[in-house]
């Protein structure tokens, strides 16, 4: 039997680490927000692994499939610790798909060995696995089901996924990877050189532009799921949606040039969007 003290320990975790969104606010109601703690915790291990460190491609991989193993492990009944307990318990009592989590899963190996995408569609598919199975679990949190509220939650996910690419362009060159579409960055005479030298090139701001503009328009889309949601979550679904809005906005206000700057949130903005999602 899990103890009190531990759920505490879980979402003070979730609480500390820095995320564009708080990882639990006060909309999301008391007796959810151990199970939300839990399945942050289980995502941010595992990104851990895929990023954090001077480790190897293979040391990499084989943690995350050490990680996969255990997990598969604790469905079936043997949990090796106080946290595998935890989400075994999550995915039990709120009847949680496990197949959302081995996608986070292939994301996160996807992370270590593959640094380019060829087009859009690539990098799409990568969303479908790195963000939106996210999505989906917090609807089912909420024991939501069907087919429509998935399909509008995914738009918003891959938004907001399609938002921290476009907002942490330079990190993610630091690692190696660029979630931009090669044929894309080639029709806008975008080269990786750009990259190199840090230059926001008339080229590379045209890039941003047209994918911003793509992704407001999933946003857009997405925000039909808010009518088919009621109370605190419609109001932290509307929330987040602001945020990643604002990211976008804020990559405007600087003329794109993410690759020098790398815009944020800040409590001010914060509060301002959850007004604005109180008076939507």
């Amino acid at each position: 039997m899990l103890q009190k003290d531990f759920y505490k320990q879980v979402i003070y975790f979730a609480k500390t680490h820095y995320e564009n969104f708080p990882v639990i606010s006060f909309l999301i109601p008391k007796e959810l927000q151990k199970h939300i703690a839990v399945i942050y915790w289980f995502a941010r291990t595992a990104d851990d692994f895929a990023d954090e460190g001077n480790l190897t491609v293979e040391e990499r991989l084989k943690q995350l499939s050490k990680f996969e193993s255990n997990f598969t492990s604790a469905l079936n009944g043997n949990p090796q610790n106080d946290f595998e307990s935890a989400l075994t318990n999550t995915i039990s009592e709120k009847k949680l798909t496990p197949s959302l989590f081995y996608d986070l899963l292939k994301a996160f190996k996807q992370d270590v060995t593959k640094k380019r995408y060829i087009d859009f569609n690539e990098v799409l598919d990568y969303c479908n696995h790195s963000a939106n199975p996210v999505g989906r679990l917090i609807l089912e949190l909420f024991n939501i089901r069907n087919d429509e509220c998935f399909r509008l939650s995914d738009k918003i996910c891959t938004a907001l996924q399609l938002t921290n690419f476009y907002q942490d362009l330079a990190l993610d060159f630091r690692k190696g990877r660029i979630y931009l579409a090669k044929d894309e960055m080639q029709k806008y005479g975008v080269n990786e050189k750009s990259f190199e030298l840090k230059e926001n090139s008339l080229n590379l701001q045209q890039l941003l532009k047209h994918n911003i503009g793509r992704t407001e328009e999933m946003f857009k889309e997405g925000r039909g799921l808010l009518k088919h949601l009621k109370g605190r979550l419609k109001f932290e679904i509307g929330w987040t949606i602001l945020g990643g809005e604002a990211i976008l906005e804020k990559i405007k206000e600087i003329n794109y040039n993410t690759i020098n700057i790398r815009p944020e949130m800040n409590g001010k903005d914060f509060l301002m969007l959850l007004l604005k999602s109180f008076l939507k």
